[in-house]
């Protein structure tokens, strides 16, 4: 008997086709966000789910009536949507897609690093507003980055592939903090002791560490005020990872020089404070958004939904 499907979004026309040769699939093709009830429904109705990172799966939604599914393949690295003690609580495996994203989204941190200290998209609203009056040599001044400071806070694949670019691109010195030892590089990278001494040191701090519960906050106010005043922080992690409000204060006083953020603590919500700051970027959290990464972990999800149903180990399981 054929294996049955929900997918929670729409995907790649390559992915849903795969989904289709190897399932009886329900997918969502109006890419409607999922409610909870919507989702605790998927997980009574079908053999699997293959979830999308803003779909929550609480224990509320794991422990409805009739479940069926016993596997999420998550659409994402992060799982951090997911209640993962839950999921292992109830039998439910999780599956995520590491790895195939991991240079479309060192490729947008290091657009952020550019965007932010080169004051694109202030300059940029300047411009379709109308009120560019001509080249001058000393409007809009922004941040060289040869010879600066690069802060990676989490030295995982991404974090390396952002600091790779950046040091052997743009002859930026690294420094990070991983909580666990890493390296060789085939770049030159010093580690620091802990996130404090990055941020205190760093002209630009870029994060790249799992969110959720373990590092909720992690970017503490007391961590974003020992950023120098003239530094620039960027996240392509997850927004829960910094305290929100602590950044937009500091942004709002000067107290750093701007950030980038694609990601946020409650998306799709951005604080509006932030919309009305100079010098901050803001993209709606399009990391991995290229046609060929998104298809490549669409295409992992399928990959770990085939093995689970066929009795083989699974690509990248996570409970």
């Amino acid at each position: 008997m054929t294996a049955t499907i929900v997918v929670t979004r729409k995907l790649p026309d390559a992915v849903e086709a795969r989904l289709r040769e190897n399932f009886s699939v329900m997918l969502n093709p109006e890419d409607a966000p999922f409610t909870p009830a919507r989702l605790a429904g998927a997980l009574r109705e079908a053999d699997g789910v293959l979830c999308a990172v803003n779909d929550i799966v609480t224990p509320e939604v794991l422990g409805a009536e009739g479940r069926r599914a016993a596997i999420l393949a998550n659409f994402g690295v992060g799982v951090n949507n997911i209640d993962l003690a839950a999921a292992k609580a109830a039998g439910v495996i999780v599956t995520n897609t590491p790895g195939v994203l991991t240079d479309a989204t060192a490729d947008l941190a290091l657009a952020l690093i550019l965007a932010s200290t080169r004051r694109m998209s202030e300059t940029e609203a300047l411009l379709r507003r109308g009120e560019w009056d001509g080249f001058r040599p000393t409007a809009w001044l922004g941040t060289g980055l040869q010879g600066k400071t690069l802060g990676i806070v989490g030295m995982g694949r991404i974090g390396q592939a952002t600091a790779r670019r950046a040091c052997l691109g743009f002859g930026m010195k690294v420094i990070y903090f991983n909580r666990s030892p890493v390296g060789p590089f085939d770049f030159p990278a010093e580690a620091r002791d802990g996130v404090e001494a990055v941020m205190a040191e760093a002209d630009v701090v870029s994060l790249h560490i799992p969110g959720g519960v373990e590092n909720r906050g992690r970017i503490s106010a007391a961590l974003i005020a020992a950023m120098k005043p003239t530094a620039y922080l960027v996240n392509t992690a997850r927004g829960d990872v910094i305290d929100e409000p602590a950044l937009v204060a500091a942004l709002a006083a000067g107290r750093i020089a701007g950030a980038g953020l694609d990601v946020f603590a409650e998306e799709p919500k951005v604080p509006p404070a932030l919309l009305d700051i100079p010098g901050v970027t803001l993209l709606p959290h399009i990391g991995s958004a290229t046609l060929e990464t998104r298809t490549a972990m669409g295409m992992l999800a399928a990959d770990n939904l085939i093995a689970h149903f066929s009795g083989q180990p699974l690509p990248s399981r996570v409970v």
